[in-house]
């Protein structure tokens, strides 16, 4: 089934920087089993994530659930975004198909034979689960070394997605990050991204997003711009440096982290900068990268005393 689209499939994935290509959806419904509900490996809001299993390996496929114009201009908005995405710290694309089907609906009160439009974006699998797991587990490690490595990667796409691609993520939150064999982290879920042409900002009326990580100018006016996912940053970093995955008190939540390692207290002042309600006192990723690169030069000349971190 498929020869073709699998060798095809599995060439993209041991070529790191293969582009993406189109998928039929005889074949993707036959990777997943039919997308069986035994291939589940994740749910939101826009759509499903199913297992798909090669001959060679495993790809991730996102099944959108809705079929009417939202959906559309979500699939076209999430796939031109991530057609020409290539970093390590960014969830690789490996392909996309949209499928019109005929099936039986009930409208209006009676069964009709209708066309129905189904779309799917093929990812990389990635075997850790979530940030968003990370922190509600506590069976894995918290150790100061795999928290800074997870912020330092996080900014590090972030950063690739701002100055290289112009792209605003819009709805980053530890359940879009993804954690890579060795916890390197992955940002994912590009359905509610804006790719940005020369403007730095637009204003919206339409509010989408996860509460708890929306940038307050946009949450309150609508107002658009690399500080808002900045924002988010800073809330996401907030989590990872508690280790939990509890809601912030943004005033307060740094006075509880007892710790006197210069390179904790460091990242602590970061993640408060990026939740400054002034969009213009938030750091650009830039700054915190450089930021982030004055602690890496110091963490060779001491260690974190880990267990005052927690």
């Amino acid at each position: 089934m498929g020869d073709q689209e699998h060798e095809d499939l599995e060439r993209i994935l041991i070529e790191k920087n293969a582009n993406a290509i189109p998928l039929s959806y005889t074949f993707l419904k036959y990777i997943t089993n039919n997308f069986s509900h035994e291939r589940e490996i994740g749910r939101g809001g826009f759509g499903i994530v199913y297992k798909g299993v090669l001959r060679n390996g495993n790809v991730a496929v996102k099944k959108l659930s809705r079929t009417d114009d939202i959906s559309e201009k979500q699939f076209e908005d999430e796939l031109f975004c991530l057609i020409r995405v290539k970093h390590k710290n960014i969830v690789r694309f490996l392909g996309y198909c949209s499928n019109i089907s005929r099936e039986v609906v009930h409208h209006n009160g009676r069964d009709i034979l209708a066309d129905v439009q189904q779309r799917f974006l093929c990812f990389e699998y990635i075997p850790n689960k979530s940030l968003k797991h990370y922190l509600e587990d506590e069976s894995y490690g918290r150790e100061w070394e795999t928290r800074y490595n997870l912020i330092e990667g996080i900014c590090h796409g972030l950063q690739y997605l701002h100055n290289e691609q112009r792209i605003n993520h819009l709805d980053l939150k530890p359940e879009n990050i993804l954690l890579d064999y060795g916890m390197v982290p992955k940002i994912t879920d590009f359905g509610l991204s804006r790719r940005f042409g020369e403007q730095s900002r637009i204003i919206t009326k339409n509010i989408y997003g996860t509460l708890g990580y929306l940038a307050p100018e946009y949450l309150n006016y609508g107002k658009l711009s690399f500080k808002s996912d900045i924002y988010s940053l800073g809330i996401i970093m907030g989590k990872i440096l508690r280790g939990n995955n509890d809601i912030l008190d943004f005033q307060n939540w740094h006075k509880s982290q007892v710790t006197d390692s210069p390179q904790v207290k460091r990242c602590i002042e970061i993640a408060q900068l990026c939740v400054n309600a002034d969009e213009h006192k938030r750091p650009t990723i830039d700054e915190i990268i450089a930021m982030l690169n004055e602690i890496h030069m110091s963490r060779s000349n001491s260690v974190p005393s880990l267990e005052k971190v927690n």
